[in-house]
Parts: C-alpha cells; sequence; structure tokens
C-alpha cells in the first residue's frame, strides 16, 4: 500500500468519526477529493475487515466499534484507570467541577480520563475525543509552558492558530500573546483558558511529572473546567491549589502505574503462550 493510499484512508475514517448517523459515498468521496469508485474501494476494504459498516437501509457507512474497543484496550494498556481514575474522582468531588486528564503524545495531547464532580443542572461535559488545542486550551498552554520557549512557539506556529471547529471569542490569535501567555503560566505554575476552547466557558490546568523528582518528564496534564459562572478569576487560586496536590500525587503513583503496565505485558505473552493449541 502507497502512502497516498494510507493517507486517503486515514482521512476517511477522520471523516466518518464522530458521524453515528453515517456517511454517504457522494459526500465521502467529495471530502476526499476521489471519484466514487476510488472512495468505494477504501470502504469496501474497511468493511471487510471489520472497521466500517454500512446501513442495509440507508447505505450510509460509518465506523463499527472495533475503533472503541482497539481505543480503550490500548488506554489500558497505558493509563491504568484505577489508579489514575481514583486520584482524578478525589479532584472531581473536591472541587465539585468537571476535571480531565491529557498524556503528552509527541508534539500532542490526548484526552484520556474524566471525572464530573458538578451537581445536576449547569454541567459543563464536552467530547473526549475532542482535540485538545495547544494555543486555545489551559491543558495545552500548562504543557507547553514547561517547553523551552523557543520550542512552543515552533509547535503552535507550525499549525497555525486556528482550529478543526470553532473557538472561544478571546482564543489566543498571535504569537506575542501566546508568549504573554505561557509567561504567565510559568510564573504562577498554572495556565487558565477564559472563553477560549469555547464560548462560556473556563479552564485551569497543570502538568504533571513522571515521578516526584523535579526532573521527571513531564507526562500529562490535569485541569477543572466550567461554566464561567462557576471558574470565575477569584476561585483561581484555591483550584491551582487543588491540581498541584493532584499533580504531586500523580508523580507519587505513575511509576507504580509503569511497573503495573511493565509487569502486565511480561504476563501476555506467557498466558499467550500457556493457553495455545499444541500442535
Amino acid at each position: 500500500m502507497t502512502v497516498t493510499a494510507v493517507d486517503r484512508c486515514l482521512s476517511l475514517m477522520e471523516a466518518l468519526a464522530g458521524e453515528p448517523e453515517g456517511l454517504e459515498l457522494s459526500a465521502l468521496a467529495a471530502h476526499l477529493g476521489l471519484p466514487q469508485s476510488a472512495t468505494h474501494r477504501i470502504l469496501s476494504t474497511l468493511v471487510r475487515r471489520g472497521w466500517a459498516v454500512q446501513d442495509r437501509i440507508t447505505r450510509r457507512y460509518a465506523l463499527s466499534l472495533k475503533f472503541g474497543m482497539l481505543a480503550f484496550r490500548d488506554l489500558d494498556a497505558r493509563v491504568a484507570p484505577d489508579l489514575v481514575q481514583s486520584v482524578l474522582d478525589r479532584l472531581a468531588r473536591r472541587t465539585r467541577e468537571y476535571c480531565r486528564l491529557a498524556l503528552v503524545e509527541g508534539e500532542s495531547l490526548v484526552w484520556v480520563a474524566r471525572a464530573q464532580g458538578a451537581p445536576p443542572g449547569l454541567r459543563y461535559e464536552p467530547e473526549m475525543g475532542q482535540e485538545i488545542v495547544l494555543h486555545a486550551t489551559a491543558n495545552g498552554k500548562a504543557w507547553l509552558s514547561t517547553l523551552p520557549e523557543s520550542e512552543a512557539l515552533r509547535i503552535v506556529c507550525a499549525r497555525g492558530f486556528t482550529a478543526d471547529r470553532p473557538l472561544g471569542p478571546k482564543a489566543v490569535t498571535d504569537v506575542d500573546r501566546l508568549r504573554a501567555h505561557l509567561r504567565e503560566a510559568r510564573r504562577r505554575g498554572y495556565a487558565t483558558a477564559i472563553e477560549e476552547a469555547e464560548a462560556g466557558t473556563a479552564a485551569i490546568a497543570v502538568p504533571f511529572r513522571a515521578s516526584v523528582e523535579a526532573e521527571a518528564p513531564v507526562v500529562g496534564t490535569i485541569s477543572v473546567a466550567g461554566p464561567c459562572l462557576r471558574i470565575r478569576p477569584e476561585r483561581f487560586a484555591s483550584l491551582a491549589t487543588e491540581l498541584m496536590a493532584t499533580a504531586r500525587e500523580l508523580a507519587s503513583v505513575w511509576p507504580l502505574h509503569r511497573r503495573q503496565r511493565t509487569t502486565n505485558e511480561r504476563k501476555a505473552p506467557a498466558a499467550a503462550a500457556a493457553t495455545a493449541t499444541p500442535p
């Protein structure tokens, strides 16, 4: 398979993501800029391999649940939900707000865990599959603030000050403002985003490290987010205190998480060999 074919296949899967009702062949072909015959060949392969399904009535195509199963399997191996989720749950109970954890992956952040602490009513609970726009989110700026300034600016400028989804009215749109935000985040130890990721919402975030050692690498970020009516500047100091305490707790359990993961990876081949049918 050529690089072009792989690129087209990935673009098609990205187009189907978040479309529970599916899309018609013509819409997908237009999205890819390909003839319907070529698009149909890609779809036929995905259907045959179980990664996509076609509705018998509407004839629309959608991703199969196999993607979700694969994502959860990978997430279980990486994050050890029993350890990390319990830490995040405690943060949500203390702050009574929506809390999330993101991990660094290459030059991006990816959401991997969440906990809802807000009471019923005015809740903020965005999709976990949403892109983390680094320059417009508290999590993104919290992570960028731990990098050398030139590196942080390079990462953002390579992508531009835009996103594949609408951003809030106060989103950073130039290098000078981003530089000021990152310097403020370094000074305070936490980053904020007020109506930047989306209108009417605010968030505060801090990074956490792979261990309690001061020079340990930053592996992710944690945040508290909610409506601007509740996440107000006068709460920032107290929320930051809670977040920093949680970051230290995560740093203390992260080595245990890593040992658990290594142990599970070692056990898997042995278990497979034990259950294999002899020739």
